[in-house]
């Protein structure tokens, strides 16, 4: 049984550039079928880990208008409206306001939660409990936020630190933390006081809409002329010149770290991101000696390795399936689709968006 009056939006607009080969322009990382969420894509995971908590009729979906046909391909049940095509990218602030303008059209006090498509939660069940314990502080009129308990220094995350218990598992926000160093990644890690900024937001559609017309009024004005066109024949163009007209700025600086009340709820579901190759070798079943590849790879004196054969499968031809072979090297990524290789060591896995880069650069557009 789903709570009631509650609605999810998935963001599902990005590139996923540091998952270059696997990720492309038309199917971006959100599409795929990476780490643990295989075989379904990341996306089909995020909307099946909602079960039982909202109803797929109230399913937003926000994405590049060029996206929005695969997006919908990989998921066939949501209806056919569920999928707002963004006319160009401007960031989150935008789409979650468009998001809550036509919530509220519905029910302004409903409950809206705002998550990624490409994340990983290995605990659904305890994932569901966490949004619900959200959902509740945000019917309190309280724009929430979801915090991950720490489990290393990370360095490539913002951070929320706690303040006190406002109810059960529920604190007050005392503050948002940029990207930190080592050193004051250690320190927020062995306090305890703080969490990893995860990006997933639950508030009624009411109070982010006050939120947003409070802190990005210029904003406000144009979403109230994209709600007024919504259903109408007008609706089109005033999207398009929303976004062609706003500001492109991210829901924490426009929004969240001007708001002086936000609770967050700490949560431990086995979250990550998914943000490189590196985290999905983390993720990924390894033998004895720590590599990830598929059946069939030939290692020999190899450790520590992630092997990705994307090429396309043919039935007719089983045999003609080329042979990956790794002999004594240590902490690869090798990854390979039917155009392109990829061989990298694993700690270098955020550089690979500087490829993504240099194909554009050189007019190589196909490949990304």
């Amino acid at each position: 049984m789903t709570e009631k009056n509650i609605f999810a939006v998935i963001l599902a607009g990005g590139s996923g550039t540091r998952f270059w080969p696997a990720s492309r322009r038309l199917r971006p990382k959100q599409l795929l079928p990476l780490g643990p969420s295989a075989p379904r894509s990341l996306i089909g995971a995020t909307v099946e880990r909602l079960a039982g908590l909202v109803d797929e009729q109230s399913i937003l979906v926000a994405t590049g208008k060029h996206l929005v046909e695969g997006t919908r391909a990989e998921l066939p049940s949501l209806p056919h409206d569920a999928f707002l095509a963004e006319p160009c990218a401007k960031n989150t602030a935008p789409c979650i306001g468009w998001a809550a303008a036509l919530v509220a059209l519905k029910d302004p006090l409903a409950v809206v939660c705002v998550l990624p498509s490409d994340q990983h939660a290995q605990d659904a069940v305890e994932f569901r409990r966490i949004v619900a314990l959200a959902a509740e502080s945000a019917r309190q009129g309280i724009i929430t936020t979801i915090g991950i308990v720490p489990s290393r220094p990370e360095t490539g995350y913002g951070y929320i630190k706690k303040g006190k218990v406002s109810r059960s598992g529920v604190h007050d926000v005392a503050g948002f933390v940029e990207k930190p160093s080592r050193e004051i990644a250690e320190r927020y890690l062995n306090s305890g006081e703080y969490l990893w900024n995860a990006g997933i937001f639950v508030f009624r559609a009411c109070d982010m809409l006050s939120a947003i017309e409070k802190h990005l009024p210029e904003m406000s004005a144009s979403l109230k002329l994209v709600a007024a066109a919504h259903g109408t024949s007008k609706e089109s163009a005033a999207v398009d010149e929303f976004f062609q007209s706003t500001q492109s700025i991210s829901i924490d600086y426009g929004v969240m770290e001007k708001e002086k009340q936000l609770n967050v709820v700490p949560g431990e579901f086995g979250w990550s991101d998914l943000g490189s190759w590196e985290s999905a070798w983390e993720l990924s079943p390894k033998d004895e000696a720590g590599n990830s590849a598929p059946r069939g790879t030939i290692l020999v004196d190899a450790a520590n390795n992630i092997v990705e054969d994307l090429r396309s499968q043919s039935t007719q031809e089983p045999m003609s399936k080329k042979v990956i072979a790794l002999v004594g090297v240590e902490g690869l990524c090798v990854v390979e689709t039917d155009d392109a290789l990829l061989v990298m060591p694993r700690d270098r896995a955020q550089d690979v968006r500087e490829v993504v880069a240099e194909l554009k650069n050189t007019d190589r557009i196909d490949f990304t």
